[in-house]
């Protein structure tokens, strides 16, 4: 069986030597080994772009990807706006937070000022999970509010320190992981023998400037084993075929272009072909041990081989594949159910 392996950090809000101590004596009592830990500084996180690739769904709207590369729906942006999508990037009205910032001349905080106040007015819509745009001084640009969160950990001085953690799945369940060891996102909701739940209750003697809150919760962990790897490869540079997780991905015959496709959290469709399931990858993985979480990743790799073939294999292999893979799923299910 393949160990469960997650990556976690201590968020740069909470880096203190005693929250370190929090950190160990946490995974000690839970019989969670270290295998690698250190420290990464803002210009690092902010050269090698490390946080927008973190929460890539978010930031390929507002840092990586310049707005004419966007799926934008020319029909809601006119709906909202009263201005054509093509119309708007012609006349170069279009901005993403990062290139928004240099052209009204502000900085992370006073863009997220702006978004608030268009927030508030209603000049803001929604694409879907993830993606904004808002008109703000006659311009129109994407998830505004990256900024501030992204400032957090570029800002001059701060950084965050890092864990590499594995432990016997038969021991510690991923989602007793998450929900005892790690606790709840809002903190104040976090049991006190938890991470989360500790550095809340203790803020002050643990050395933070402020209360954390659902934001600034103190430490982040994966919330799955194939996050942990698309973390593994972001944060630290783990090479997939050297990964032990990632090995077994591959050994899966899930192919390399495939988990690297996967690593930034793209919209999958798979099951038979008469009940598809669509949504997020990371929540299809979500809370699963390794294995389970390996059986899942194949079954949604061969619907999605499955139905790239089906012109290829005909209709009747077709619906035969999304059969089984409808069997998977029911075989994964009752497992999990248990």
């Amino acid at each position: 069986m393949v160990k469960n392996s997650a990556f976690v950090f201590v968020k740069p809000h909470a880096v203190t030597e005693k929250v370190k101590a929090v950190m160990a004596e946490g995974f000690a009592k839970h019989n969670i080994t270290v295998v690698q830990e250190g420290s990464l500084d803002a210009e690092t996180i902010d050269k090698k772009m490390l946080i927008d690739n973190h929460y890539y769904a978010i930031a390929s709207k507002a840092t990586i990807l310049p707005p004419h590369e966007l799926n934008v729906p020319a029909e809601k942006f006119k709906g909202k706006f009263g201005l054509g999508w093509q119309e708007a990037l012609d006349q170069g009205l279009v901005f993403n937070a990062k290139q928004a910032c240099e052209k009204l001349g502000l900085d992370a905080n006073g863009l997220d000022q702006e978004w608030a106040k268009c927030k508030k007015s209603g000049n803001l819509i929604k694409f879907g999970g993830g993606f904004y745009c808002g008109n703000i001084q006659g311009i129109y640009i994407f998830n505004g509010f990256f900024m501030a969160m992204r400032n957090k950990y570029v800002a001059p001085g701060v950084s965050i320190y890092y864990y590499v953690v594995e432990w016997e799945s038969d021991k510690l369940s991923w989602e007793d992981f998450r929900g005892a060891v790690l606790g709840p996102t809002d903190p104040v909701s976090a049991p006190e023998d938890s991470l989360r739940g500790l550095i809340y209750k203790n803020w002050q003697e643990l050395g933070l400037d402020s209360e954390p809150n659902v934001g600034d919760n103190g430490v982040h962990a994966s919330a799955s084993p194939f996050e942990a790897l698309a973390e593994r490869m972001n944060w630290v540079g783990a090479k997939l075929e050297e990964d032990s997780f990632g090995a077994s991905l591959l050994e899966a015959g899930i192919p390399a272009k495939t988990i690297k496709a996967w690593s930034v959290d793209p919209q999958v469709t798979y099951g038979a072909p008469s009940m598809p399931i669509k949504g997020s990858l990371f929540d299809a993985l979500e809370d699963v041990d390794s294995d389970q979480c390996l059986a899942l990743a194949r079954m949604i790799n061969a619907g999605t081989e499955a139905k790239e073939a089906a012109p290829a294999i005909g209709k009747e292999a077709y619906v035969a594949a999304g059969f089984a893979v409808g069997a998977v799923i029911t075989m994964l299910t009752l497992k999990l159910l248990k």
